[in-house]
């Protein structure tokens, strides 16, 4: 899979929109942003579809990879962003790695702390921001930032191989 997708993500309380470029996304942010909403409502969506109250926009499909039989479950995943929430302890092993680099899927990755085992760039490590309140009446819309300015990439290459 090659080129950019945008992925917009929004029930009736919130809406995120995530440009992805590369095959590699790290999204990280701050407790209560929206980060594993975020991993929940793609996830409502993949199961239930419409029916969710989910709507995902993409080119290509959006799933979530998750537990103990994640290899299994990724050898049936293709062309698609697969999302990985960062409780998922398999995402920080050298088999993942391997798995993420031999296939043809886009992935994001919620993390808090750096993964020097996977190959991705600091130009796509995005901060997730509310920018408002949920409400019943007006949903709440997250951005994306990039996370890292070019005068820190220094001190972030420094910070993963340690």
């Amino acid at each position: 899979m090659r080129g950019e997708h945008l992925v917009t993500v929004r029930n009736n309380k919130v809406q995120i929109k995530l440009p992805i470029r590369r095959n590699l996304t790290i999204l990280k942010g701050r407790s209560a942003t929206g980060k594993s909403t975020l991993i929940d409502l793609v996830g409502q969506f993949d199961e239930l579809g419409p029916d969710s109250g989910v709507v995902v926009s993409c080119d290509v499909p959006c799933k979530v990879l998750s537990g103990k039989n994640w290899q299994r479950d990724l050898e049936l995943i293709s062309g698609s962003i697969v999302f990985i929430d960062e409780d998922n302890a398999f995402m920080r092993s050298r088999e993942f790695a391997h798995a993420a680099k031999n296939s043809d899927n886009y992935y994001v990755l919620v993390a808090r702390e750096a993964l020097p085992q996977l190959p991705y760039s600091v130009d796509e490590i995005y901060e997730l921001r509310n920018t408002g309140r949920s409400s019943s009446k007006y949903p709440a819309y997250s951005n994306v930032k990039r996370s890292i300015s070019p005068k820190l990439v220094d001190v972030w290459l420094l910070f993963r191989t340690r």
